[in-house]
């Protein structure tokens, strides 16, 4: 009798020891999982590999309408980064920018396609994210130019930004950035959303109410060539308006992420000669959730192998313009590539 007394005794001092022994360990895990004021935070990245949070299985990768930029090109991406981290990572398609960075915000999303306007207004909280801002979102970096395109046909009378005023006009999707970018091109003229019939459509959904006339025009802001103009103007004789230069300037002067660009002659079939406008950056956006040495390898993937892009956009990928006209904090695994590529200062 006394010797199971003697056991259960044992059993119970050994079970108090485990108990502390797991207590004790409590801070050094907190500190390696991100918490602050800890000596042991420099062990942040061994515990994350060790307990497998800081390389995820799966990655979503928001992009934007079917008939724009961002899903076939996002498409490639998400090939290549899948090919070369081994992480497997999905292109859906989305509302785009704005509608984007709310994602990434609420945990929907890892990446993300976004303009480089829209999400800066994001982090300050101005704009659509007035009082809002997102605090979660970090840059990858920039990709390639997006063209502000008001799209018509070449029989609608509509030769200027003024000739809309009574029109039926798509601005772009809610939550897009195109909405943002007519916003402040109706500004430089003096006009406002209540001076056209807005209407808020897709891609798709502004060059086929274009085709079925039931729409005037469109906004669109994207890559050129744009697939849902060139299925337009597969049917239909396109026009695309231009932007003054004076207005393209006071444009720039206001709002420096804008870019003076120009629509060569040919890009769409029935377009036969230059159109000056203005363009955004497209760039790739994270959240700080994932670690830097994925954010790291992800962005080594996408700018080490851009050649391989099929996508005419490919081109523009490149470590030095990876880092032009960013506006917001670069997250620190994409810092630490462009450092390497010697296009950041240490």
């Amino acid at each position: 009798m006394k010797k199971s007394k003697l056991s259960i005794f044992s059993v119970l001092l050994i079970a108090l020891a485990l108990f502390l022994a797991a207590c004790g360990g409590g801070d050094d895990e907190g500190d390696a999982t991100g918490d602050t004021g800890g000596d042991n935070a420099s062990n942040e990245g061994t515990e994350d590999v060790e307990t497998g949070e800081d390389t995820p299985d799966f990655l979503s990768m928001l992009t934007g309408g079917t008939g724009g930029t961002y899903y076939p090109l996002g498409g490639e991406m998400a090939q290549i980064i899948t090919s070369e981290t081994g992480i497997q990572t999905d292109s859906p398609s989305s509302n785009a920018s704005a509608d984007n960075v709310i994602a990434l915000k609420e945990g929907e999303a890892e990446l993300a396609f976004v303009q480089t306007d829209v999400v800066a207004f994001a982090v300050e909280g101005i704009n659509a994210f007035e009082g809002e801002p997102v605090d979660n979102v970090l840059a990858i970096g920039s990709l390639y130019p997006e063209t502000v395109q008001i799209v018509t046909t070449a029989d609608s009378g509509i030769e200027s930004v003024e000739d809309l005023a009574g029109k039926k006009v798509s601005v772009g999707a809610p939550g897009s950035g195109t909405y943002i970018n007519a916003e402040q091109i109706f500004e430089a003229y003096d006009m406002t959303m209540d001076d056209v019939d807005a209407q808020h459509l897709d891609f798709d959904e502004s060059t086929g109410g274009i085709q079925d006339g039931n729409i005037d025009a469109a906004f669109i802001t994207a890559g050129t060539p744009t697939g849902a103009v060139e299925g337009l103007g597969a049917t239909t004789e396109v026009s695309v308006v231009p932007i003054e230069q004076d207005k393209i300037d006071a444009i720039i002067e206001k709002y420096p992420y804008y870019a003076e660009d120009t629509i060569p002659a040919g890009t769409y079939s029935s377009v036969d000669e230059e159109i000056k406008t203005v363009a955004v950056l497209a760039m790739l956006a994270v959240t700080d959730s994932l670690s830097e040495d994925v954010v790291y390898d992800i962005t080594k993937a996408i700018y080490d192998n851009a050649d391989t892009i099929t996508h005419s956009k490919g081109e523009f990928i490149t470590p030095e313009t990876g880092v032009e006209g960013i506006g917001i904090d670069f997250h620190p695994g994409a810092e630490r590539y462009f450092k390497e590529a010697g296009v950041l200062d240490e």
